[in-house]
């Protein structure tokens, strides 16, 4: 009997429609040759949800997408919306998933193929074969404390913000981490700083107190100053590494730029509830509805979706190996072409990665 699934799609805004139709096509025919089948309902966030309701989310698509198996979401936002209130901006609707379903943690996988390794921006013999988890704690530390953004003190104003972590939260995405390794490569890298701050005192701590649960995982304790360079100058030494909000911001960007395509890049944001993915970049409306855009950051949260929400680790790996084949093959979106190679539209590289997966 074949499984089924539900899953709740919001296109979004921009080239969120495009790229999110072009992955559907991935994820039908990879549920099929896996005997699964996806539902997907169709439900509105961000600009568009604006447009419609006037909200950036809607309590349908929160009720929709608490009771599916998993959420693919495009992108939001856009300047057409720049001028409505801070409170109904379209990227709203992205917190408020995130705390609506209780998603802690968020997945960023960062590889680097021999196909990709001319694109990033260190030497090919440094980054080809790259091949990092990075897993951002999403809903504590100093982007969640408390701040004030104007006192006087002696006559001189000030401002200032709280970074604070519990014990339970850290104990949480650790342990994800440490789960995370167990199917990789057996490595944990806990990024704080532990030499100055208190909260990442406890971080460290919580870190080391969990290690023992999984005695077949090397932890190892890395400042994030040091992670950072690490990042430029060994990104081969790193397996999983796990952080708090703000330096989890500061490292998946810096992580995504050694890949040399943002417009490759998936995402997984987990926790309590149901989990989202989507791809990392942004709407970018100024080359909406001209299928120029590269679909295969969406296609490969399909497949991380398939992987953490779906219990369907079959149908992930068909997706990368078929993306990855596709690439060796030498097409291309516009955002990575290079002399020698054939350029794709939007729908084009999904037919692609679908005639792989065929």
């Amino acid at each position: 009997m074949m499984q089924e699934k539900n899953i709740v799609v919001i296109p979004g805004d921009g080239i969120g429609p495009e790229v999110t139709s072009a992955a559907l096509t991935i994820l039908h025919a990879a549920a099929g040759r896996t005997g699964m089948k996806c539902n997907c309902a169709t439900h509105l966030a961000g600009g568009a949800a604006i447009d419609v309701h006037g909200i950036p989310l809607p309590p349908e698509t929160v009720a929709a997408a608490r009771a599916a198996d998993a959420v693919l979401l495009g992108a939001v936002g856009g300047p057409k919306w720049d001028s409505v209130a801070p409170e109904i901006r379209p990227e709203k609707a992205i917190l408020g998933l995130r705390k609506e379903l209780g998603l802690f943690a968020n997945l960023r996988p960062v590889k680097v193929t021999a196909a990709m390794s001319d694109y990033s921006p260190l030497k090919p013999e440094r980054v080809s074969g790259v091949d990092i988890l990075i897993l951002r704690e999403l809903t504590g530390g100093i982007y969640f404390g408390k701040r004030c953004e104007s006192e006087m003190i002696d006559g001189v104003e000030h401002a200032w913000d709280t970074e604070q972590y519990s014990v339970p939260e850290v104990e949480r995405i650790v342990r994800m981490a440490f789960q995370a390794a167990a199917g990789r490569r057996g490595k944990v890298t806990s990024v704080d700083k532990a030499n100055v701050l208190a909260s990442s005192r406890l971080w460290r701590r919580t870190a080391g107190k969990i290690a023992p649960e999984y005695p077949a995982i090397q932890l190892e304790n890395m400042y994030v100053d040091n992670c950072a360079m690490q990042l430029v100058m060994a990104p081969k030494a790193l397996d999983v590494v796990v952080t708090g909000n703000l330096f989890g911001d500061i490292l998946t960007d810096e992580a995504a730029v050694i890949t040399g395509s943002i417009g490759m890049l998936p995402s997984a944001s987990l926790g309590s509830g149901t989990g989202l993915y989507e791809p990392i970049h942004g709407s970018a409306p100024d080359i909406a509805g001209k299928q120029i855009a590269n679909p295969l950051g969406t296609i490969l949260s399909v497949a991380m979706m398939f992987r953490h929400s779906l219990a369907n680790e079959a149908a992930a790996v068909l997706i990368e190996k078929a993306v990855e084949k596709v690439l060796a093959a030498g097409y291309r979106t516009g955002d990575m072409m290079q002399d020698g190679l054939t350029r794709c539209s939007t729908n084009e590289m999904a037919e692609k990665v679908l005639a792989e997966l065929q």
